[in-house]
């Protein structure tokens, strides 16, 4: 227990705020709130609650993905590249709303003004089109895990980035190519080339490059599905 004490003593100021203030929804693995509880505690492994989550896919109009490296000072996967925006709807009436999954949409605005500096008006939330939902778990060290349902957005928008440091260390644009040459990097493995996060590389395996051509197409909705959750437990 000193240890973890210890662990927690070094944590940043903003991502202790973040771990201990912010209150996840808890579900069951129907997606149904069952309760909530810190942050901190979700992402606990000894506890391994099922939480919701979102992962927002930012498109420019060139259908160009923009992906995010988290910032070093974050507590799970540091470093890593990852989708757009990655974060929880919060206990709050606001992000809790059901219907058309405007809680999550809700939600989803909220953290690209905090990460990404996109305020609301350039990220509207009857723009975002929720496509589908992924059940995952991923220990990310001996002290901290992921256990999500994760509600997956697409938004299409020019946008000018302002990225905050405490939550962002890098930002770039990709291509469908591009992102299958990041793969092959992070599958070489090397010490310093490039990670990505565990439910980002799930989703460009199993469901992106799909959802990805039909965005082009211009027949994304047809695709949507917001019934299946689709269990990429490992």
């Amino acid at each position: 227990m000193a240890g973890a004490a210890a662990d927690d003593a070094g944590m940043d100021a903003v991502q202790r705020r973040l771990m201990f203030e912010d209150e996840c929804i808890l579900v069951d693995e129907q997606d149904n709130v069952v309760g909530h509880e810190s942050k901190y505690n979700c992402h606990l492994m000894e506890k391994n609650l099922l939480h919701r989550a979102f992962s927002v896919f930012l498109f420019n109009s060139k259908y160009e993905l923009l992906l995010q490296q988290r910032s070093a000072t974050k507590v799970t996967f540091p470093l890593v590249w990852s989708n757009s925006c990655c974060s929880h709807p919060l206990y709050r009436e606001s992000e809790l709303i059901q219907e058309n999954d405007l809680g999550v949409r809700n939600a989803a605005q909220r953290k690209l003004l905090d990460e990404l500096g996109i305020p609301a008006e350039d990220a509207p939330v009857d723009q975002f089109t929720p496509v589908g939902r992924m059940l995952y778990m991923a220990p990310a060290d001996g002290k901290w895990s992921e256990h999500e349902i994760t509600h997956i957005l697409f938004l299409v928008r020019d946008v000018e980035l302002r990225p905050n440091p405490d939550e962002v260390a890098g930002v770039r644009y990709v291509s469908r190519e591009q992102l299958k040459e990041l793969v092959r990097e992070a599958d070489a493995g090397s010490e310093d080339g490039v990670k990505l996060s565990p439910w980002f590389r799930l989703m460009v395996d199993n469901l992106l490059m799909g959802w990805w051509d039909h965005l082009e197409k211009g027949t994304l909705s047809e695709a949507a599905d917001m019934e299946t959750i689709h269990n990429l437990k490992e």
